[in-house]
């Protein structure tokens, strides 16, 4: 049992590793996304940038967004197995965060956060290893990092890959015999999962179908969807403010970058709260979107682009029934998080006021 515990903590410290080099990345990036999209034009394709210096600011955000997953992996793995896991971790993360095969589906933070833990433990059990001195030298810069990667990169791509894309197509199909049954249903359905791995692969299958959707000339799904876009973020940022004795200094000053980037629709400024504390934080947005979902169902918003949140409000139908439906999402979502947060401790306290 104590064997137990220790492993739960050492995963909970490479958590929240991961977490911490990762933060400058997702703020960096997101809020220079945000500040691109300001001059960006909602179109069917999505926000279309045409100021050239607002392009290549976009540019540079996307290079910080294609960063911060296999960051995320890679300091997981060195948490668990020290320098050795770092060149497994990126890569892993990486592979992760990027389409693989014919159906291009990518497995984003959780499969990064997956992969980082198993090429932790895979590379430190790889250092137990007895090996000729000869060998000792060349174990952590050659041997480790290439069989590693090598077997749980085959791993990620035969084993992992494959039930992601069984998923998303079950998914698509299960989305759309509900459509046509009841539109309530289907937007607390919809709402429930559409952020729940904040843009891996069962967002992106939410996105296809509502694309899909559109092409048919049918636009409410969108609508429902990208009124939650942004409700994650956005949630996390309100319940820092409501309820300060449960979140750190840290998470508040964080909390603000996430808020604008829920503003703008960028949902993934939640990602390094929900990897801290899935348990709590994952269920409180998960209620938070279906709520936003249903409101809009409810006021009839329809969305004609590929993007969500305030940005959007230009285009969507019944605009009124888009902004209470995202605050009104955003604040269970807050409330919830607030709840079930555990206050903080005297300890949590001390080590703060370290930093």
């Amino acid at each position: 049992m104590e064997k137990i515990k220790n492993e739960l903590k050492t995963l909970q410290k490479a958590l929240m590793t991961g977490v911490s080099y990762m933060m400058p990345l997702v703020v960096a990036g997101g809020i220079l996304m945000a500040f691109s999209l300001m001059g960006g034009t909602p179109t069917a394709t999505g926000m279309k940038i045409t100021i050239p210096f607002l392009n290549n600011l976009n540019i540079i955000s996307k290079a910080g967004f294609a960063m911060m997953v296999p960051v995320l992996g890679g300091y997981i793995a060195y948490s668990i197995a020290g320098r050795p896991g770092l060149a497994p971790g990126f890569i892993l993360g990486f592979l992760a965060n990027n389409p693989i095969g014919d159906t291009a589906i990518k497995s984003g933070f959780l499969g990064a956060l997956l992969m980082g833990i198993l090429a932790g433990y895979f590379v430190k059990w790889m250092k137990s290893w007895k090996v000729p001195n000869s060998l000792k030298a060349i174990m952590p810069i050659l041997i480790i990092p290439m069989i590693s990667t090598f077997v749980l990169g085959m791993f990620y791509i035969y084993v992992v890959a494959g039930p992601v894309v069984s998923l998303s197509t079950a998914l698509i199909g299960f989305l759309t015999n509900l459509s046509k049954q009841n539109i309530i249903i289907f937007a607390i359905v919809l709402g429930l999962i559409c952020e729940i791995d904040m843009g891996g692969p069962i967002t992106k299958t939410v996105t296809i179908f509502t694309i899909a959707m559109m092409a048919e000339g049918m636009f409410a799904a969108n609508g429902m969807y990208r009124a939650a876009v942004g409700v994650p973020p956005l949630a996390i940022m309100l319940s820092t403010m409501l309820f300060r004795d449960r979140w750190t200094d840290g998470d508040r000053t964080a909390s603000k970058s996430a808020g604008i980037m829920g503003f703008m629709g960028i949902t993934e400024g939640a990602i390094p709260f929900v990897v801290n504390d899935l348990k709590h934080i994952l269920p409180s947005t998960m209620i938070g979107c279906a709520v936003a979902t249903v409101i809009a169902a409810l006021g009839g918003v329809t969305s004609p682009v590929p993007h969500g949140s305030f940005i959007t409000l230009p285009v969507v139908t019944n605009p009124l029934w888009f902004v209470v439906a995202i605050v009104a999402g955003s604040l269970v979502g807050a409330i919830l998080m607030g709840i079930t947060r555990p206050k903080l401790t005297t300890e949590t306290k001390l080590e703060q006021s370290k930093e």
